[in-house]
């Protein structure tokens, strides 16, 4: 199977790209997705070895802290079943659960990529994360914008 890219954002005050960075194997389980959407993107579309652009949202200055690659299969999301999390979902079930998880590892830190300056470069016109409205957690990326990105990071 050809390799897949992905921007997957996460709020930093969560979990940002320097906390994976200084976790154990600077790796992290990507948990909390609860939109139909993003969670088939990570259970149908993920591959090991696929190329990730970790996105900071929901902050003072939204972008793109670093780049990751997939180092898991999907698996349930262990947040949807427990009740102290803000994640929790009560009619998930661990015979039935409803979200899916996925191990993250970073590969690559470079330089902050932020919104408005991808929203600069013509190359990226039609990047679904610039589209308006675009709101998912999770979507895919064209592999020349990948290739594009990964430059402008250095």
């Amino acid at each position: 199977m050809p390799k897949q890219y992905w921007l997957m954002k996460s709020e930093p005050d969560d979990i940002s790209f320097d906390d994976v960075l200084a976790s154990k194997g600077q790796t992290t389980s990507w948990y909390g997705v609860r939109n139909y959407q993003a969670r088939n993107f990570i259970r149908d579309g993920m591959h090991v070895g696929d190329g990730v652009l970790f996105y900071h949202s929901s902050c003072a200055v939204p972008g793109i802290a670093g780049i990751a690659e997939i180092v898991s299969a999907p698996y349930p999301d262990a947040t949807q079943f427990d009740p102290k999390s803000p994640y929790h979902d009560p009619k998930a079930t661990p015979e039935q659960p409803r979200w899916t998880g996925i191990d993250v590892k970073a590969v690559h830190k470079g330089r902050y990529l932020d919104l408005k300056e991808l929203r600069s470069h013509p190359e990226l016109e039609h990047m679904r994360l610039l589209a308006k409205g675009s709101r998912l957690s999770v979507m895919p990326v064209e592999p020349a914008e990948w290739r594009f990105i990964v430059k402008l990071i250095g």
